[in-house]
């Protein structure tokens, strides 16, 4: 009898959770403060409650099934911990923290290490999410899951964050979120807006992410001084758009990029603006790419420069009376300014030469960038042997003097 007590006694300790029962016991609104030390996770926290790691290293483990820490009240703040360990299973969302229908929440200065999601934000609002550093389990890009997942999720900051290989950060119908001041580094989707309006990006960078930002159906977004370097893969984008109504994309630096702002402009959308004022895109494969019609974009005092092709357009049409493009800088500019105002003395014209063979047609590609097409192309400029595409004009390109 006494050997079958004992044995319940140890196994009770061994599934027991101090933490847990500090929480569970600790009145709301109340900081538990906690020494260095691990100490078990998947812990539920259901009050206003303060957790504050106040040792150099505070770590709280999940048992590498489900969330190592879930909240479900609101006024909860969480700062200077470690979370690690949280479960495999990407149709339970299994993450470092998992928030669901809360308001002014805070998580600061922790790190969140092999954990499948980071942050999992289920109609969180009116929180503050700053000084993280967030990676994900180490499985294959498209297995990971995603560093911050908001869903519903509104009026919320997202400050001085570091996002590094996990698959993607994601807003879906949630709106009036800042970022700032994060970096992105080796992601797939580095932030994916879907179906959210009038969220701020701002002073942000992306740096090495198969895609840095890609923007579907949403309104009034504004993505301001950010730098986005280096969009890797083939097809490695710094900026999609498509299907976003009054866009505004200023003073951001795109570099080194395969492609540097795709535009999928529907041919029949209406009242969708995009306004692209004042950036430096330079050294990318390709500057401007749009897919299908090019209408009612603004672009204007850009410095567009050292790219294999400026504007890359892979559908048949032309160029549409709703645009605005003047007072951009282009290095391929062929003009001169006689009258010295800066102002180029004719518009600047891009056509598709011979370069329409391999954006209409992705089997000619292969050949893109070969002696041969590049002769052909200075032929065609010569003497063109098809009728020429016009697919951009600036109207006031600005000169500058060597």
């Amino acid at each position: 009898m006494k050997f079958y007590l004992l044995l319940f006694v140890f196994a009770s300790y061994l599934v027991a959770n101090p933490l847990q029962e500090a929480i569970d016991t600790a009145t709301p609104y109340s900081t538990l403060k906690l020494p260095s030390g691990t100490y078990k996770g998947n812990i539920t926290i259901n009050k206003p409650l303060t957790i504050i790691g106040k040792g150099k290293d505070v770590v709280i483990q999940g048992s590498g099934k489900g969330s190592v820490i879930t909240i479900t009240s609101s006024h909860v703040n969480i700062k200077n911990l470690t979370i690690s360990s949280s479960g495999s299973r990407m149709d339970r969302i299994d993450a470092g923290i998992s928030i669901k229908k809360a308001k002014q929440c805070e998580i600061s200065s922790c790190k969140i290490i092999d954990c499948l999601y980071g942050i999992d934000m289920d109609m969180l609002s009116n929180s503050v999410i700053k000084n993280n550093y967030i990676t994900s389990k180490k499985f294959d890009l498209t297995l990971r899951g995603n560093a911050l997942k908001m869903y519903y999720s509104n009026n919320n900051l997202i400050e001085n964050n570091m996002i590094e290989n996990t698959r993607d950060v994601t807003l879906n119908y949630s709106n009036n979120n800042i970022f700032k001041a994060n970096i992105f580094k080796n992601n797939r989707f580095a932030t994916h807006v879907s179906l959210s309006h009038n969220n701020t990006f701002d002073k942000n960078t992306y740096l090495y992410n198969s895609v840095s930002i890609m923007v579907m159906g949403a309104k009034e977004m504004k993505v301001l001084n950010n730098t986005i370097k280096s969009s890797k893969g083939a097809a490695g984008i710094g900026v999609v758009i498509t299907g976003v109504s009054n866009f505004i994309f200023e003073h951001n630096i795109l570099k080194f990029n395969a492609k540097a702002i795709y535009i999928d402009g529907q041919e029949k959308a209406q009242g969708i603006k995009r306004y692209i004022n004042y950036n430096e895109i330079s050294y990318n494969g390709e500057a401007l790419h749009f897919h299908a019609s090019i209408k009612d974009n603004t672009i204007t005092h850009n410095r567009i420069f050292g790219n294999i092709d400026d504007v890359v357009k892979d559908v048949e049409g032309n160029f549409a009376p709703s645009n605005i493009v003047e007072y951009n800088y282009w290095d391929r500019y062929a003009g001169f300014d006689r009258d010295g105002d800066n102002i180029g003395d004719h518009s600047h014209q891009v056509y598709q030469y011979a370069d329409q063979l391999w954006h209409y047609n992705n089997k000619v590609k292969f050949f893109y960038g070969s002696p041969v097409m590049t002769l052909m192309n200075f032929l065609s400029n010569l003497a063109p042997f098809v009728e020429p595409n016009l697919i951009m004009e600036d109207a006031k390109p600005i000169f500058i003097s060597q």
